[in-house]
């Protein structure tokens, strides 16, 4: 129903006065509510008595009263266009609901089209005022993504803090687990590295969900060199009677074979992970990536970082008798 802005005035009335009355001779509109005493609540609607009209033309015909005191057609202050609409109105929480679906290209990570969205589209439409009174949600899989990153990240730490425990209580010690927890930063950084040569060399690769769950399965494969080396350096003090830098020394010198061996097996296990480009096989190749770049740093690096960690610290060891 297009209104004659022109006509409507000259008649006293507005586009919303219109429109009221045509509420009215519609479908009835709600004016107020009535309530007996002891029944519940009635609305009270406003209908025009006409019966059901049968075409949109029949709109046309209907008389309204001007505040002039003059009754004039419908279709002398309005037309009727036919065009194309919407076929229902969405409600959330009593709110008008229009919903978008956006479907990113094959090549493009969910997670890189939701910041598109986010900071690019939407910044730029709220600097021109184009969306002041409009609350802008993102649903459906985005939401799920950013549901599930949420739960990751508090799953990596709960993953670190577990880990600390269980080596406080096998070690009995509070503080040497610090030292072998040390390793999961240089392991992270290893993942990392893995992810970034993937994209450089083997194919795109985006930071997706199985890819955060590669770093927290880090946190529990990492920290097995560093025990192995902690914890015979600690061995070498209590009951073998090396002292100090010389128990780590020979910690190093007899774990370094069974740690490049366990190493090696796993890294050329996961290479196929990382190397396969068959379809479906971007599913897992972030995962493999990054536990295998990970891996691979943390093997070279724990030899390095955690004895000398170790070293500031093992001379408080004292010898102990070996409980048989």
């Amino acid at each position: 129903m297009i209104p004659d802005r022109n006509r409507i005035l000259a008649n006293g009335l507005s586009e919303e006065a219109l429109g009221v009355y045509i509420d009215v001779l519609m479908d009835g509109r709600k004016i107020g509510e009535y309530k007996p005493s002891g029944d519940k609540v009635m609305d009270l609607v406003l209908t025009s008595g006409e019966g059901v009209m049968k075409a949109p033309e029949d709109l046309l015909d209907q008389l309204i009263a001007t505040p002039h005191g003059e009754l004039v057609r419908i279709g002398d202050m309005a037309k009727i266009e036919y065009t194309q609409g919407m076929t229902q109105v969405d409600h959330l929480e009593r709110k008008r609901n229009v919903r978008l679906e956006v479907t990113p290209p094959e090549n493009l990570a969910l997670q890189q089209a939701l910041e598109t969205i986010e900071d690019d589209l939407l910044v730029k439409l709220r600097e021109a005022g184009q969306i002041n009174n409009v609350d802008v949600k993102v649903g459906g899989n985005a939401d799920k993504l950013t549901l599930t990153r949420q739960a990751l990240q508090w799953n990596f730490l709960l993953a670190i803090v577990i880990t600390y425990l269980l080596l406080s209580a096998l070690f009995g010690n509070f503080f040497y687990p610090f030292i072998i927890l040390f390793s999961v930063p240089l392991a992270a950084a290893g993942g990392f590295v893995g992810l970034s040569l993937v994209n450089l060399i083997i194919a795109p690769q985006p930071f997706d969900i199985l890819v955060m769950l590669g770093f927290i399965i880090l946190v529990g494969t990492v920290v097995n060199n560093a025990i192995l080396i902690v914890h015979q350096a600690l061995n070498n003090v209590r009951y073998k009677g090396i002292v100090g830098k010389d128990a780590i020394l020979a910690s190093v010198r007899t774990r370094i074979r069974p740690i490049f061996m366990s190493a090696t097996t796993s890294l050329f296990g996961l290479l196929p992970l990382v190397l396969a480009t068959g379809q479906g096989s971007e599913l897992y190749r972030g995962l493999g990536s990054v536990i295998l770049g990970g891996l691979a740093v943390s093997t070279v690096l724990t030899l390095f970082v955690v004895p000398a960690l170790l070293a500031f610290f093992i001379g408080r060891e004292q010898p102990r008798e070996k409980i048989v």
